[in-house]
């Protein structure tokens, strides 16, 4: 039968013959079965879904590659199938054209332009490619043969699989638009000052918070092996932590200031460091070190050489204030922001996905825990800046922090002046449906919902309903307003300095 569509192309049918007939003239061989059996493995997808499940068995970049290849995947074959199909009827090839022995069985009887295995394989790769460009490297080849095996196997003229591989590299590069590439992490820098030597611990005063989140027995034990001459101070649990910080820095000697603890320990630390002028050590003690990843001294072998070296850094930080209590007789009060501080959700949400990340690994718990929270969980309305939203989320770093999206994890800059702003809404239509589906698809910070902005100075209105306030990880309730303003370079802390030939 001839079709609407091949009478309005004969040049096209022309040359699709033409290259059929070479290829009927190969010889039949072990070539006839493997192109048979790859054609077969594409069917619905499976080899792409097969591909994905072994790629995100890996987290990072190869799992959202995984993901954005099935993403472009399903957009080439719905496209494909559901409207070209449609709109290009044209019967496939006879066996006339080819060696019966090597047609595909049963032969399909759906429009053969465009071809949709050609479609969803280049879509794969070129989506998988766009993300982990080695990946689509080894992709590519399994791709392209797919698209060869719908010719060699008689399913396809060669206009059908040149036509369906461009639907597929369209939709993976459309996809891409609304889902574009990471911004690049920038490179590490700092604001090198010096700072007392502190060899062996000599002049440093160190206060540990045994209730931190690595804290074990032999803690203190390993801290005094590596800073034998160190002040250190073990606070008990029922202690106030406040007063063992202003009593480990009023130790007499003390040059500087240690902490071994989580967020809210080493923010009261910072708190005092400033207030004392005196620089600090901040050593890995928390469940995930924020600061102390931040500032160079993620392991102790670090934070000592820092120490004994007097290599140090300088700081911005955050002074929140903090309206609690009635509304006709407000209680004021100050804190110090080293890390971070949100309102909302994030506090149950960053809860959640630490209980989940031991067995799912931190990238799958952090969809699961999105997913738990939210489903749950209701916005609040805040005027943030004047301005009402109904808010999912209301998070500020101090300081750019990366990714841009829903789980900032790295800041390469720690003065840079600049509160990090991220409002997740719920003033769109079906707010709740849009934010699974950005989580889920790792859209969150181009999503509309999502609001990125970046200031100096932040005020954050209850409107007279009392909201739940985090700062570094200490929660206040029955907040009312809170201003936010980073104060420029007021902490000195210690930091190893690259090796003379790396240093920027």
């Amino acid at each position: 039968m001839q079709s609407t569509w091949r009478r309005s192309h004969r040049w096209i049918g022309r040359m699709d013959k033409y290259l059929v007939r070479h290829v009927s003239r190969f010889p039949g061989g072990g070539h006839d079965d493997f192109f048979r059996r790859l054609s077969a493995a594409a069917n619905h997808g499976k080899l792409w879904m097969g591909a994905a499940a072994v790629m995100a068995a890996f987290p990072g970049k190869p799992r959202r590659a995984a993901l954005h290849g099935l993403i472009a995947q399903a957009v080439a074959s719905a496209v494909t199938n559901m409207g070209f199909k449609t709109l290009l009827p044209r019967a496939r090839p006879l066996p006339e054209h080819l060696p019966v022995f090597r047609f595909v069985h049963p032969q399909p009887t759906s429009s053969s332009m465009p071809s949709g295995h050609s479609a969803s394989a280049v879509a794969f790769a070129t989506g998988a490619g766009l993300i982990h460009p080695a990946l689509g490297a080894v992709l590519a080849p399994v791709a392209a043969g797919v698209a060869y095996s719908r010719v060699h196997t008689g399913a396809h003229w060669p206009s059908d699989v040149v036509f369906g591989s461009a639907l597929g590299a369209g939709a993976a590069l459309v996809t891409r638009k609304w889902w574009p590439v990471r911004p690049p992490i920038p490179d590490t820098a700092r604001a090198w000052t010096d700072a007392a030597e502190l060899p062996g611990g000599e002049g440093l005063s160190i206060v540990v918070n045994t209730l931190g989140g690595s804290f074990k027995e032999e803690t203190a034990d390993a801290l005094r092996e590596v800073f034998p001459k160190a002040y250190i101070n073990a606070v008990q649990p029922e202690a106030d932590l406040r007063q063992e910080i202003e009593e480990t820095l009023n130790h007499p000697g003390t040059k500087a200031l240690g902490v071994w603890g989580g967020d809210g320990t080493v923010g009261a630390a910072a708190a005092a460091a400033v207030e004392h002028s005196l620089p600090l050590l901040v050593l890995p003690g928390g469940t995930l070190n924020h600061f102390a990843r931040d500032a160079g001294t993620g392991s102790l072998k670090e934070a000592v050489l820092a120490a004994n070296n007097g290599e140090a850094a300088l700081s911005d930080t955050g002074l929140v204030e903090v309206e609690r209590g009635l509304p006709d007789e407000p209680e004021t009060s100050h804190l110090l922001m080293l890390n971070t501080s949100s309102i909302g959700l994030y506090p149950n949400f960053v809860r959640r996905r630490e209980q989940l990340t031991p067995a799912l690994g931190k990238p799958l718990a952090g969809v699961v825990a999105m997913f738990r929270t939210y489903a749950a969980g209701t916005p609040v309305t805040l005027a943030v800046d004047g301005v009402r939203h109904r808010v999912w989320i209301a998070y500020l770093g101090r300081g750019r922090y990366y990714p841009r999206d829903h789980a900032p994890l790295l800041r390469p800059v720690l003065d840079d002046g600049v509160l990090d702003v991220r409002l997740i809404t719920a003033d769109e239509r079906f707010a709740r449906i849009r934010l699974l589906w950005s989580v889920v698809t790792g859209t969150v910070s181009t999503s509309r919902i999502t609001h990125l902005r970046e200031a100096t100075e932040v005020e954050i209105d209850a409107g007279g309903a009392p909201m739940a306030l985090a700062v570094d990880g200490e929660a206040l309730a029955g907040v009312r307003r809170v201003r936010y303003r980073v104060t420029p370079r007021s902490l000195i802390y210690y930091s190893p300095r690259p090796l003379k030939g790396n240093q920027p």
